[in-house]
């Protein structure tokens, strides 16, 4: 009964350590230990995320049928932004990651800055196209004519800003690679709480505020990673994580960008291909009328909430194996994969 007790005693002694964001030491010790402080914040990252999806849906059924799929039509796009950002993603993980497990800070700072400017020009594009034809998007979907006249306000500003996806993913990226995941988790708990109180003002209207309908979620979506966005940046350059960047990394460096597109392009060739099913299957789901799209729609975001373990543990292994690489140890390195593809397995299959 004893050791019970002092398990569970460790166990949120842990718990605390993970979520403070405590600097932590991931090339030494238990493998189990480092999974665990690494994945909570990622997990929880994740519950925050769904409870935003589950939140935001919620007061968008309140404004209509139509603008619940413009949701799910606009998201199936997005996905394309969500597949460049999470393969950039992998590379700023993998190489910041590696730096950190080499001690050098430099060139983990110096990585970052390459990521985030590959990232604005990636959003610049997007957003060009976003805002020029948010209505021909919609067509090209599927969106019937009255969905369309009702949600392209919503479709224009979220492709419009996607910088802020953009950069909220990117810039995650680079807190992981460096060990520093509650940190990351903090930021989108910033972003998802402003979400959920700015949603409901912004579609039904508050005070001076007016009704914007469900362009208001794009709206309140946007200020709420943008004001996380501008958290994470204060972060790097005031030196508030192992990565501090400082004006004289602000330039351009031609090698270390062409190594990140080298290591990012099989990231994102990966999950451009699985969203690209997603936007297929959009496709297919609005031949059958804005109702059907909705509810699809609405059971993607139920979904999520069994991902939440497995986007811990990967992004985890991530971190793990890209500081131990760097700290020339490849043994621990493939021990730390062995670990958390184990423990995901069991999460999921419970």
């Amino acid at each position: 009964m004893q050791s019970n007790k002092v398990s569970i005693r460790e166990f949120f002694k842990y718990l605390r350590i993970a979520i403070s964001g405590k600097e932590q030491e991931f090339t030494s010790g238990s493998i189990r230990k480092a999974v665990f402080l690494l994945s909570v914040p990622m997990i929880l990252e994740m519950l925050m995320e769904s409870i935003f999806a589950i939140v935001d849906i919620f007061y968008v059924s309140q404004v209509s049928v139509n603008a619940v799929a413009t949701i799910g039509l606009t998201e199936s796009v997005i996905t394309l932004v969500y597949a460049v950002a999470i393969g950039l993603s992998m590379a700023a993980t993998a190489i910041v990651a590696r730096r950190i497990g080499e001690k050098d800070r430099e060139g983990a700072s110096q990585a970052a800055v390459q990521v985030i400017g590959l990232g604005i020009i990636v959003a610049a594009i997007i957003s060009v196209f976003g805002i020029m034809f948010p209505k021909e998007i919609l067509q090209l979907m599927g969106g019937e004519p009255d969905l369309i006249a009702e949600g392209y306000g919503y479709t224009r500003v979220l492709l419009g800003g996607n910088v802020t996806i953009m950069l909220l993913f990117l810039i995650n990226a680079i807190f992981r690679g460096a060990g520093d995941a509650s940190i990351a988790m903090w930021a989108l708990v910033l972003s998802n709480g402003l979400n959920i109180i700015l949603d409901p003002i912004f579609i039904f209207g508050f005070g001076p505020v007016p009704a914007f309908g469900v362009e208001g979620a794009a709206i309140a979506t946007t200020i709420g990673r943008g004001t996380a966005v501008i958290f994470q940046l204060m972060v790097l350059f005031y030196g508030w994580s192992k990565i501090k960047v400082g004006f004289k990394d602000l330039v351009l460096r031609v090698a270390v960008m062409i190594n990140l597109i080298k290591v990012s392009l099989g990231g994102i060739g990966q999950f451009l291909i699985g969203t690209s099913s997603w936007v297929f299957l959009m496709r297919i789901m609005s031949e059958f009328g804005s109702e059907v799209l909705a509810g699809y729609t609405i059971a993607i975001r139920v979904m999520m909430f069994t991902l939440m373990p497995a986007w811990g543990m990967s992004n985890a292994a991530a971190t793990l194996v890209g500081q131990n690489l760097g700290a020339n140890q490849p043994n621990r390195a493939e021990a730390s994969v062995w670990k958390t593809g184990k423990y995901s397995a069991f999460f999921m299959g419970f």
